[in-house]
């Protein structure tokens, strides 16, 4: 659905992370999960992170996508200072400005996927027309057309993903946060999924950054961060890489992954 872009939001094809921190009490103990990470993306294109359990993957798409706040560094998701916006401004920043996608897929059951995609547009009141017009054609993007009527209990886990995907894009964001995206996917809808979010970076002109450990989806990005120890321990170059030689770069990194 290009052509839909909102342009009273700012260009945000932009992230620079400097420092970044957090920390958890976990049972009475202080987990590092991230210990100043620094990281930038400047373009648009399909970006990966890597890096074995525990070693801030999901903590740091968190913490960009506005979901908790850091301890200690920057965030500047375009011209936004993220670390710096207050709880109202958060909720508009989450809303309008990044889409946000999980492994679990976090669908409303008693909603239809059209309904499930045009939630945002509702929260904010758009007329039932748009809401119709915008959630249709996101549905069309994804090869759902067909699916608009059903609800997430009647729609397989990688349909149910495309559905999450679609009301991610819905008030068009510059960036894509994907955290593990196909974690709850068979091997074939996993590849689909990859290709969509690979299609989208390139047509959007978008940002896309996902988490993942699987190699397979990792070499489809155009460079891979890997976290170790809470740490940015390197980037990969992956645009000619295959999975196995991906793999085997990421491990001498950070181990395996």
């Amino acid at each position: 659905m290009n052509g839909m872009a909102d342009s009273s939001i700012p260009n945000m094809q932009r992230i620079e992370v400097r420092d970044l921190a957090k920390s958890y009490k976990v049972g009475g103990r202080r987990v590092d999960a991230l210990r100043g990470v620094d990281l930038t993306i400047d373009e648009p294109g399909f970006y990966g992170v890597m890096g074995a359990s525990g070693s801030g993957k999901s903590t740091l798409l968190h913490l960009l996508s506005g979901l908790d706040n850091a301890d200690r560094g920057t965030m500047l998701v375009g011209e936004t200072s993220v670390n710096e916006l207050d709880e109202q401004a958060l909720t508009m920043y989450r809303r309008r400005s990044v889409g946000v996608i999980f492994q679990k897929f976090n669908l409303l059951p008693t909603l239809t996927a059209l309904e499930n995609v045009v939630l945002p547009g509702v929260l904010e009141k758009l007329p039932p027309a748009e809401l119709d017009a915008r959630g249709r054609s996101l549905l069309e993007d994804m090869g759902l057309s067909d699916r608009s009527d059903h609800r997430p209990d009647a729609l397989s886990g990688g349909e149910q993903q495309r559905v999450a995907i679609a009301r991610a894009l819905f008030f068009s964001p510059a960036i894509l946060f994907a955290d593990e995206p196909t974690g709850n996917l068979d091997m074939v809808s996993s590849d689909r999924l990859w290709s969509v979010l690979e299609r989208l970076a390139g047509e959007r002109k978008m940002i896309v950054l996902m988490v993942t450990h699987e190699a397979e989806a990792a070499a489809r990005c155009r460079q891979v961060f890997v976290l170790r120890d809470g740490r940015n321990a390197g980037v990969i170059d992956a645009e000619e890489l295959d999975p196995s030689e991906l793999a085997a770069r990421a491990a001498s990194v950070a181990g395996p992954v």
